[in-house]
C-alpha cells in the first residue's frame, strides 16, 4: 500500500473476501482526484507490480479513468474517481458482515 501512498491515492481500504469468494482474497478500493489521477495511480501500480517480480495485472478501465479495475490474482484493486466510487460504493458490499440465516417456524 506504499505505493499508492506515494501516489497519493485517497481513502484507500483493505477488505479481506477470503471465504466471500472465489475470486481473491483481498480487495483494495481507493480514489484518485480525477480521471488523470486515477490512471496516473493504475501506471504507478502496474510499475511497481512488474517492478516486485509478479505478472502484469489483468486490468479494465483505464483509459475512462472513471473506474479501473486491476485483477492481480488474489488481490482485486479498484481505483475510482470518488463520483464514481460513491455511486457504487461496492465497499458496503463487500464489508457487510456476513449473517446465519435461520429458518424461524
Amino acid at each position: 500500500m506504499n505505493c499508492l501512498e506515494e501516489a497519493k491515492a485517497e481513502n484507500t481500504i483493505s477488505i479481506d473476501i477470503s471465504g466471500k469468494s472465489s475470486i481473491g482474497d483481498y480487495m483494495i478500493v481507493t480514489s484518485g482526484r480525477s480521471n488523470r489521477h486515477v490512471s496516473a495511480i493504475c501506471d504507478q501500480l502496474i510499475k511497481d507490480i512488474k517492478g516486485a517480480g509478479f505478472a502484469t495485472p489483468r486490468i479494465e478501465g483505464q483509459n475512462a479513468g472513471d473506474w479501473v479495475l486491476m485483477d492481480c490474482g488474489d488481490i482485486i484493486i479498484h481505483v475510482f474517481r470518488p463520483e464514481i466510487r460513491d455511486f457504487y460504493n461496492i465497499e458496503k458490499m463487500w464489508m457487510a458482515p456476513e449473517t446465519d440465516e435461520k429458518v424461524v417456524h
